[in-house]
């Protein structure tokens, strides 16, 4: 049981969270045991992502007057948060997890202040990540400058591969 003060605490730990996260994706947990949820929480550690299991109750009150108010209705039962900077890279270590591990459920999130349902989710974990993006973006530019090279080195080899004899001259 949590004093008064230390449920203030809580409260203004968990809306300070809430508020200044750019992802957030809301799970249930229920049937994990303690060395599932360690190794999920050492994972999304490694990308600067906390996971927290959350106290419902109190965590619908810390959400209340922040930008999070409307996935209060996903507070029931044993949930957890994952709070980051990244709504992708959040997503996918969840899904991934949760293909593994069907006791975790992604059930709604949070990414750029957009509410996101399960599907949602589900597609966020789909995209690809800045870095992948920025190497397809490359890759992109980098073939069509590779071809446009090529296709005019292919014009003035042709052009100059002409005989000087078969160039038109003007009739006299």
């Amino acid at each position: 049981m949590m004093n008064k003060e230390q449920k203030k605490n809580y409260i203004s730990e968990m809306t300070a969270k809430f508020e200044n996260s750019k992802a957030i994706m809301v799970t249930h947990y229920q049937g994990l045991t303690m060395p599932q949820l360690d190794e999920l929480r050492s994972k999304m550690r490694e990308h600067g992502i906390i996971f927290k299991i959350t106290k419902n109750r109190i965590t619908k009150l810390a959400i209340e007057k922040t930008k999070c108010k409307d996935l209060s209705n996903l507070f029931i039962g044993p949930t957890a948060v994952a709070f980051g900077e990244d709504a992708i890279m959040s997503a996918r270590i969840l899904s991934k997890f949760a293909k593994d591990n069907e006791n975790l459920r992604l059930i709604g999130g949070l990414m750029n202040n957009e509410i996101l349902d399960q599907a949602g989710v589900m597609n966020v974990a789909n995209l690809p990540t800045l870095d992948e993006a920025r190497a397809n973006i490359v890759g992109i530019l980098n073939a069509s400058a590779s071809k446009l090279v090529s296709i005019l080195l292919a014009r003035s080899e042709k052009m100059s591969n002409l005989p000087e004899n078969s160039q038109t001259q003007p009739k006299e």
